[in-house]
This record gives C-alpha cells, sequence and structure tokens, in this order.
C-alpha cells in the first residue's frame, strides 16, 4: 500500500479548515492531542500561517477507557491549554482517527476546563475502523487497512506516515 504524503495532505487540509471556520468561527483555538496529534497541529498552524498562534496540548492519558488495561506510556507529558475554554470554538487535533475513543477522551478532558461552544475535530487520516460514533470534520485521507496493520507517524518534521504489520498474536 502507497501512503500518502502528509505535505499534500496538510496543505489540502488547511484550505479544508479554512472553508470549515469562515461559518461563523472567527478566533479558533487550536489544540492539538499528544503526541502525534501535537505534531500534526503545529504544521498545520505553519501552512495557515499562523506558526506564532497558542497551541494547546492535551494528553488524554488519564481519561482513555482502556487506560486501566494499558498503564501509563513512559513518555506522557501534562497538558497545557494556554487559554480559556469556556464558550471558546476549539479546533481539536489528532493524527490518526481510528476507534474514535482517543477522540472521546479528549472531549472529556476538554470539558474538565470548561464548556467550549464548539469543537472541530480534524485528524491527518481516518482508518476507518470506529467503534464510536464520531468522525473528522476536516480530513486528510482515509485509509482502509488489513487487521494486522496499524500507520505511524513519525515526526515532529518533517512528518512521516510508517506502514506498520502487528506481530501475529499466539
Amino acid at each position: 500500500m502507497h501512503l500518502p504524503d502528509p505535505a499534500a495532505l496538510l496543505a489540502q487540509m488547511a484550505t479544508d479548515l479554512r472553508d470549515h471556520l469562515t461559518r461563523g468561527i472567527l478566533e479558533p483555538h487550536f489544540v492539538g492531542i499528544q503526541t502525534g496529534g501535537v505534531w500534526v497541529a503545529r504544521a498545520l498552524l505553519a501552512e495557515l500561517g499562523q506558526s506564532e498562534a497558542p497551541l494547546g496540548t492535551l494528553n488524554v492519558s488519564f481519561y482513555r477507557d482502556d487506560f486501566s488495561r494499558t498503564g501509563l506510556h513512559p513518555q506522557v507529558q501534562p497538558s497545557e491549554l494556554p487559554f480559556e475554554v469556556e464558550d471558546q470554538h476549539l479546533v481539536l487535533i489528532d493524527d490518526v482517527l481510528m476507534s474514535g475513543r482517543t477522540v472521546r477522551a479528549a472531549l472529556n478532558a476538554l470539558f474538565d476546563y470548561g464548556r467550549p461552544a464548539s469543537v472541530t475535530l480534524v485528524s491527518l487520516l481516518d482508518l476507518n475502523a470506529r467503534e464510536l460514533p464520531i468522525c473528522a470534520d476536516v480530513l486528510g485521507a482515509t485509509l482502509s487497512l488489513a487487521a494486522d496493520e496499524r500507520v505511524k507517524l513519525h515526526g515532529p518534521a518533517p512528518l512521516a506516515l510508517e506502514l506498520q504489520t502487528l506481530a501475529a498474536s499466539h
């Protein structure tokens, strides 16, 4: 399978996001889900010509419904939101949308900071393996992978995608 070029996806995503935000959202605040979502958010802000815009970073580890099974990743960083969430228009950015559980966890985390006016979901890739009814408002590409395949984003710059095959379980 040939994976798309993240730079090309980001250029189209920037155009799509501009179009989406013209529907009455004047001052959006950007939030990246750690770690890949933060990388995508920084690259997207650069595409939008807003590299200096404040970027919130969100760690959803404690909000995941599988936390008790998987534990805490050793390189986890705290969330940092350099702006108010209450009544603000947020652009939530993730790298790969798969089951929808990370986005659900991110929404739960955001609501602990306040009630946003709206949340626009942006994702570089959708792996079309949804377990929850969550879809991106702005999307780079949709991939259909085999059950034993995953996509890994490398970054922060340049962003690169790698197709990985999971080891067979015994």
